[in-house]
């Protein structure tokens, strides 16, 4: 599973091309389904093809741009590792692809920009989390949503605790077994040869900062919780190896390896759940105790230029809502229509995209969940 950055997000608005080709589909993890999802694909190619040739590009221009996506059609190793969703990003000389755990509906937009609407439900900052399951065999990083978990592939951290330790001080090596705490439950246990309790932390802790260095790779752009799952003795050593601030003082306790991630993802969803609704109510108290300031607004001629600037502290902003218009930040000028116009972009998607990318906070939300009557809102940081 793939996991969306800043950096990311931040690549493809900036991607502009004579024409840049974006197709979202629903995927499955597995089964007889996973077959359906390359015949979709294909349709989709399909599409984005007539859309080109409407568009006055010739044929073989057409067949060279999208070659990259036709080989994934026929690829049943790509199809067998996917999640909920599958965006795919093409243009001249570029190709993205990012299994995500979200089920898209069908979409091809062919622009001179990427489509990135889709993608606000997993940017937003009312539902996102992490999971990260320390065991004895593995460790395991999870992202969750309000509805779903997937598993985030996990690079430069060892795969379990004697590959990380097996070259440190082998007179004192770190062992780790399970020893039965109750009908059907394991409790983890940490020991070593050679050296007492001082000796066994300090070996614990020199292999959860090998860890905490690779996790930080991946969420040192992240202010999303994250919860830790495991036996409860070993998470404030985690906490202390780790210099990632959002974690959560409450955890998973028990043996992961014997959790399915739909379990972690219920057990997680208990303790975030009210972290996210606390935070989404003191956000809309903030902007409702603001609102005859110069520090708020829900006029969109201004939030637009002023996410763009990276000037946007907070953004609430409604779901199955367009606004289309153009922004042009040469001239700092919006412009709104009624209807979509050619070149025209939804201006919502532009300033909820652009206040993430800046390091502000989303709350995508169904308009009754606004904190005013507007399709927008906006906190800024000066």
């Amino acid at each position: 599973m793939d996991l969306l950055t800043r950096d990311i997000i931040k690549e493809l608005i900036e991607k502009r091309e004579r024409w840049c080709v974006s197709l979202y589909l629903p995927t499955h993890r597995f089964g007889k389904e996973t077959k359906q999802d390359s015949i979709r694909l294909g349709n989709l190619l399909r599409e984005a093809e007539q859309q080109l040739v409407s568009g006055g590009y010739r044929p073989p221009d057409i067949q060279k741009a999208l070659e990259p996506a036709q080989k994934l059609v026929g690829d049943s190793m790509f199809w067998r590792y996917q999640g909920d969703g599958l965006a795919l990003f093409l243009s001249k000389g570029f190709v993205r692809s990012y299994r995500l755990p979200h089920s898209f509906e069908e979409l091809v937009v062919v622009t001179d920009r990427f489509h990135i609407k889709p993608l606000l439900p997993l940017l937003s900052g009312d539902g996102r989390f992490f999971i990260l399951a320390l065991s004895q065999n593995e460790i395991r990083l999870l992202q969750g949503s309000r509805y779903r978990i997937c598993e985030i592939e996990l690079e430069n951290v060892p795969p379990n605790l004697e590959e990380a330790l097996k070259y440190d001080d082998p007179e004192k090596q770190l062992q780790f077994h399970t020893k039965t705490g109750g009908p059907g439950k394991r409790a983890a246990i940490f020991h070593s040869h050679g050296g007492g309790i001082d000796d066994t932390k300090e070996n614990i802790l020199r292999y959860f900062r090998k860890i905490a260095s690779g996790v930080h790779e991946i969420l040192r752009q992240e202010t999303a919780p994250l919860v830790l799952s495991g036996v409860e003795y070993l998470f404030p050593l985690y906490r202390e190896a780790s210099s990632y601030q959002h974690i959560l003082d409450q955890g998973i306790s028990g043996n992961p390896e014997e959790m399915s991630p739909e379990d972690l993802h219920k057990r997680a969803w208990s303790l975030v759940e009210p972290i996210f609704r606390k935070s989404e109510e003191e956000s809309a108290a903030r902007y409702r105790n603001l609102l005859s300031s110069e520090k708020s607004s829900h006029d969109i001629t201004k939030i637009v230029p002023a996410s763009f600037y990276g000037k946007i502290d907070l953004l609430f902003v409604a779901i199955g809502i367009q606004q289309w218009g153009t922004f042009d930040p040469k001239r700092n000028v919006v412009c709104l229509h009624a209807k979509a116009e050619p070149h025209d972009e939804d201006l919502l998607d532009f300033a909820a995209v652009h206040t993430f990318v800046n390091g502000g906070t989303i709350y995508a939300v169904n308009l009754e969940r606004m904190p005013n009557t507007e399709p927008i809102a906006a906190l800024y940081r000066y």
